[in-house]
Order: structure tokens, then C-alpha cells, then sequence
């Protein structure tokens, strides 16, 4: 009996240790979710008004002068009109694509402990992504916002949910869905695949500081390209969601009708990539992961915009898209 005694303080001593593990995981896994919205949040409120001119290129065809002078004329008061849908929409796909990327790979890493790494980070993105398109409503509510044809008769996000459920029935929140899940699980794919290869190509970091530029970097060059490639999608889901009531229409049908409109040019399609490159660099760079801070040993992910706060508070673990 006295020769067990001693053993209980080590027993008790090892199950503290499980537990604190067990709790700091669980805040962990929670940081994916929360780090993922505010770094969303922050990120619409300051490119909002370039997604918008943005839209305006998709949809009109415009040339940049002539987006931002029709901005200028709708006036301040209507510059922020139809954030509220993509604030909701971002926060939320945004944590769902930090939080779902990283619980899709834990559990596929543990059913499939041999399988490739670039595998099963590539099927953990692509599944992330479709699981953001049941936010479809909100893009599609924003696009309707943003449309100037329509600003006399939508008044806010509320009438818009009211009027399409009303007339027309959920199906309708649910217009251009497919260009989005051809958007979503291939971005997301190539963004996580290329993130850890293209930050080896950089020179390596040596602090924080350094680190976060690295992050900073990999994330601009990855959020302009992805911009760039998944275009013309964004443009077909423009004009898809532009539409209120009648046929769904296919994607190749909304893309033969855009070119038609603009003369049968593939260019046409990229009115406005100008602004593909300031708008999605700031997003991708914000959701870039991979952050050092507290102690050397102390690891822990979060979008490069929040890592900031990270880093300033130290071992408090505090931690944001297609956009039009």
C-alpha cells in the first residue's frame, strides 16, 4: 500500500496533462472557425467598394473609368449598399472553408494515414468548398443589391429574402449554384495544394515578422492567379444571379449570351480583371494561414491579417473570397 502512494501523484499529474491537451485542441479547432470570420469581416469592409466596381465590369462590360464614374454618380449613400449579404456570407464561408478544410483532413489523415498528403489535402479542400455553396442565398441576394437595375425596387436584404421566397420559392435563392461549386472546391484545391510549395520557393523566415510577410506574399500571388483562372465563372454568376424569375439557364448558356453581348470576344469575359488582382490578393493574403507565435515551440494557425493580434497578445489564441 505505501508503495502506491507515490504513484498517484504521477497518475493524477498525467491525466491533467491529457486534459489540458484535450482542451487546448479543442480551442484550436474552434480558432479555425473564428480566426476564418473575422479575417473574412475585416476583408469586405475595407474592398467592398472594389468588388463593386468589379461587379458593375462583370456585368456591364464595363471598362474601369467607366464603373467607378457610375459608382461616383449613385453617390456615397448607395456606395455600401448590399454589404450586409457578403459580411454574412464571407464570415461564414470563410470560417466553414478554415474550419471544414481542417476537420475534412483530420478525419481523412486518420482513415487514410498512407494516403498522399497532396491527396488528401486536395479532397479536404474541394469537399470545404462544396460545403460553402449552402451559402449560395447570400450571394446571390448581394448580387441583386448591387444591380442598379434594381435599385428602385429591392429595398434591403430582408425584402429581397421575403420577395424570392414569396414569388418565385427557395429554389430561387439558389440561382448560378453550379458555377459556384465549379468555383469553390477547384480554388480551394489549388489554394491549399500550392500554399505549402510555393512558401518553400521563398526565402525562409527567421521571426515572426518575417513570417507573416512570407505568409503575406504566398497569399497575393495565390489569390490574383486564382482570381484570374476562375474569372469567367464569377462573370456567368453575375449574370446568372442577376436574373429574377424564369428559366435556370445552364452555364453554357450564360456564357454564350455574354459573349454575344460582347461581340463574341473571350477578352470580353474579363472586364474588369484589373480589379481581380488588388481585391483578391487582400483575400487570399487574410486567410493565409500559418503563424508562429508565443514560444518557439508554440504553433498554431490563423490568417495572416489576425496574426497580428496573435502575436501582440502572445499565448492568447485569437485569431476571411469570389466575391463578385
Amino acid at each position: 500500500m505505501a508503495s502506491a502512494d507515490p504513484l498517484k501523484p504521477g497518475s493524477e499529474d498525467r491525466e491533467q496533462v491529457q486534459v489540458k491537451d484535450q482542451g487546448q485542441e479543442s480551442l484550436q479547432k474552434q480558432n479555425h472557425y473564428l480566426c476564418g470570420s473575422m479575417a473574412a469581416f475585416a476583408n469586405i469592409a475595407i474592398t467592398f467598394p472594389i468588388h463593386k466596381a468589379l461587379f458593375r465590369q462583370q456585368l456591364f462590360g464595363l471598362r474601369v473609368r467607366e464603373a467607378v464614374l457610375q459608382l461616383q454618380a449613385d453617390g456615397l449613400r448607395t456606395l455600401y449598399r448590399g454589404i450586409l449579404p457578403p459580411l454574412l456570407q464571407k464570415s461564414s464561408t470563410i470560417a466553414i472553408m478554415f474550419g471544414l478544410y481542417e476537420d475534412f483532413l483530420r478525419l481523412l489523415q486518420v482513415h487514410g494515414p498512407h494516403a498522399p498528403e497532396l491527396l488528401t489535402q486536395s479532397v479536404a479542400a474541394v469537399l470545404a468548398g462544396t460545403a460553402e455553396a449552402i451559402l449560395t442565398p447570400f450571394e446571390r441576394v448581394q448580387t441583386l443589391l448591387q444591380d442598379p437595375r434594381h435599385h428602385g425596387n429591392l429595398q434591403n436584404t430582408a425584402h429581397i429574402f421575403r420577395l424570392l421566397l414569396k414569388q418565385h420559392g427557395i429554389q430561387e435563392l439558389y440561382r448560378g449554384m453550379v458555377p459556384i461549386l465549379l468555383r469553390n472546391g477547384p480554388s480551394n484545391a489549388l489554394f491549399f495544394g500550392l500554399r505549402g510549395p510555393l512558401k518553400e520557393l521563398l526565402l525562409e523566415a527567421e521571426t515572426n515578422a518575417g513570417n507573416l510577410v512570407n505568409d503575406f506574399i504566398c497569399g497575393a500571388i495565390l489569390g490574383a492567379g486564382l482570381g484570374v483562372v476562375f474569372y469567367p465563372l464569377n462573370v456567368v454568376k453575375s449574370h446568372a444571379q442577376a436574373q429574377i424569375g424564369g428559366e435556370f439557364q445552364s452555364c453554357r448558356a450564360v456564357l454564350m449570351t455574354v459573349l454575344r453581348e460582347r461581340d463574341g470576344r473571350v477578352s470580353g469575359l474579363f472586364r474588369g480583371i484589373g480589379f481581380t488582382f488588388p481585391s483578391h490578393s487582400c483575400q487570399s493574403s487574410c486567410r493565409n494561414p500559418d503563424l508562429n507565435i508565443g514560444d518557439e515551440t508554440t504553433r498554431i494557425r490563423n490568417p495572416t491579417i489576425l496574426g497580428l493580434l496573435s502575436s501582440s497578445w502572445q499565448n492568447e489564441h485569437l485569431a476571411y473570397s469570389p466575391t463578385q
